[in-house]
């Protein structure tokens, strides 16, 4: 599967005690991210970047727009926005880890990130 498929697809409901994805099927899917890090934090992996802009107003946009798919997909990150940087991080609660909800939702978060860039360029 592409980043470009990723970012078409759709996040699917996931329960309490669905399991996370096995580290294999997470380096699958990793290498189609390749701007993403994969991190551990209190026991859980999640996936993480941060996102370069040239000031806050920049970085707030950017984040409302993460924001506003983030609801729409009914899946939520952890998103830090500083001045000229937005770091967003995704992983899925129920699971206790990486899903492949996740996967999507930074592959959405690249082809916000590179729509927005060429808006900001034109």
């Amino acid at each position: 599967m592409s980043a470009e498929d990723l970012a078409q697809a759709q996040c699917i409901p996931c329960r309490r005690g669905d399991p996370p994805l096995s580290p294999a099927e997470i380096e699958k899917l990793r290498v189609t991210l390749p701007h993403w890090e994969i991190l551990e934090s209190e026991g859980v992996m999640r996936l993480q970047r941060a996102f370069k802009f040239k000031n806050f107003a920049q970085a707030l946009e950017f984040t409302n727009r993460i924001g506003a798919i983030a609801e729409e997909q009914d899946h939520h990150p952890a998103i830090l926005t500083e001045w000229g940087k937005v770091t967003v991080t995704w992983w899925t609660h129920a699971v206790g880890g990486l899903h492949g909800n996740d996967f999507i939702m930074a592959a959405k978060s690249d082809q916000i990130y590179q729509k927005y860039q060429a808006e900001l360029a034109a």
